[in-house]
Formats: structure tokens, sequence, C-alpha cells
């Protein structure tokens, strides 16, 4: 994962603007890397920058709670994408 997010931030530093494909190949390595945490701040980022997550983005982040033990947080996500149809 950490290619994916030096990628992620290379491209913050030269004032490109991640789009939701990015951010989903980003939370993708973290979910297959099992790094859970960066995986949910990811999506929580793409939030931020108004950026809506999509199917992908769900099941990656889904994915990746399973990894890391994170029931809870995988319900509220299947929640969430319920919620927005």
């Amino acid at each position: 994962p950490d290619t994916a997010l030096d990628l992620l931030a290379g491209m913050k530093e030269r004032g490109l603007e991640p789009d939701v494909i990015t951010y989903n190949a980003a939370i993708s390595a973290c979910e297959k890397g099992s790094r859970t945490e960066t995986a949910l701040g990811l999506r929580a980022e793409m939030k931020e920058r108004g950026l809506e997550p999509d199917v992908i983005t769900y099941n990656a982040a889904i994915s990746a709670c399973e990894k890391g033990s994170r029931p809870d947080a995988a319900l509220d996500l299947l929640a969430e994408m319920k919620e927005r149809g």
C-alpha cells in the first residue's frame, strides 16, 4: 500500500486533485495490505474533499474492515451504502 499512498500524496503535492478512482485504488491497496485504519481514513478524506464513494469504494473499505477485525465499522459502511442507494 505504500506505493499507492506515495502516489496519492505526490498528486496532492503537485496540486493535482485525486478522483474517486484514485482513492479507490489507494483504499484497495490498503485493504490488501491489511491497513484498515488507513483505508477508513482515506474514505473519510474522500468525503471531506466532496467526492462521493461508489460501490468499489464501499467494497474495498468493507473488505478492509473484515481483514482488520472491525465488524462494527463494516456494518456502519453497509448501512451508509444502503442509505445512499
